[in-house]
């Protein structure tokens, strides 16, 4: 079956489902193909949409959706779940955050087009079928191989009813920190489509380095039925976790300090460590062990993101500091 056949709004009531829906044809024959998982409740509800694998080498979500799938019961469940555990299917299949097909990154193409290369045509569907038909939207990120990244869930930070209902929806979800992020969000992103349709979203983050924690499996499989819960999709409350940091600034990771030349990286501070204009972060060397560069912080901030693999070339990003939200 191919994307485009899709309707969400006419899958059976009161059942569980799985499919491979084509996107694109392979040089090699066949097609490329995104798995969806679904679940629908007897009653009619808001509908879910949760994805992973926008990233080939980030695994938490891909391993949390399918146990998402086995927790929810179509009897207990009222409304929709849609869920794809793996979005960027040629990123996946080489371990890689960018698509060896057209080099592109998934995480800025969105909203896609229909007649583009592969990593544009999977925004377009994922966006047309799916981010459209929700009512609340979460995309399962982590740090992938390279990044470190405390365990997070991030949102748009924003004083309008679709602000308000995202931040209200990360609040449930559970996670150890909350990040929110001022407006306009940059776009190519699955959040900037969200948020040009009106659909309320969130994304999470984890410390990645090519494995899936136990501990960020659970809390994504956690949090997303704590959402269902929160709305209303699942009776109950959502379960209680102690109070997050909260966090506000900047969440592009396009834009961090970035290495000034090639060499090995020693980081000089922690995640969320909070750190003073002008502190050393971090220190590049050569194989003798003398120090090339030293990085240190341009203004006052707490340390949301920091490098994690040692070798590092010239422009790989290396630590991004944020603030912290107003009590």
């Amino acid at each position: 079956m191919h994307i485009s056949e899709l309707d969400v709004t006419n899958l059976e009531r009161g059942r569980k489902g799985s499919r491979w829906l084509g996107i694109a044809p392979r040089v090699e024959g066949g097609m490329w193909r995104l798995p969806l998982l679904t679940v629908t409740g007897r009653e009619s509800g808001p509908t879910l949409v949760v994805v992973a694998g926008v990233h080939g080498d980030e695994y938490e979500g891909i391993e949390a959706i399918p146990r998402i799938a086995d927790q929810v019961r179509p009897q207990q469940l009222r409304g929709t779940l849609l869920m794809v555990p793996v979005c960027n299917v040629a990123a996946y299949a080489t371990a890689s955050r960018n698509s060896p097909v057209d080099g592109l990154n998934l995480a800025r193409v969105f909203p896609g087009a229909e007649s583009g290369s592969l990593t544009q045509r999977i925004a377009y569907w994922l966006t047309e079928k799916l981010i459209k038909a929700a009512d609340f939207f979460i995309d399962l990120h982590s740090a992938g191989i390279v990044g470190d990244i405390p365990t997070l869930a991030g949102y748009v930070h924003s004083d309008d009813e679709v602000g308000r209902r995202s931040l209200a929806a990360a609040r449930a979800f559970g996670a150890p920190t909350l990040w929110g992020h001022p407006p306009p969000v940059p776009p190519g992103r699955s959040l900037s489509a969200a948020l040009e349709l009106g659909v309320p979203c969130l994304y999470t983050e984890a410390p990645g380095a090519g494995r899936a924690r136990a501990e960020d499996v659970t809390c994504f499989l956690r949090g997303a039925l704590n959402v269902m819960h929160h709305l209303g999709m699942l009776s109950g409350a959502p379960a209680a976790t102690p109070p997050p940091l909260h966090l506000l600034g900047d969440g592009n990771m396009d834009e961090v300090m970035s290495a000034p030349l090639d060499g090995y990286f020693r980081p000089h501070v922690d995640l969320l460590q909070e750190v003073q204009c002008g502190q050393l972060l971090g220190t590049i060397h050569d194989p003798l062990g003398q120090i090339l560069a030293e990085l240190r912080a341009e203004n006052a901030g707490i340390v949301i993101m920091r490098r994690g693999m040692h070798r590092v070339n010239s422009g790989d990003g290396l630590f991004h500091l944020t603030g912290r939200a107003a009590a």
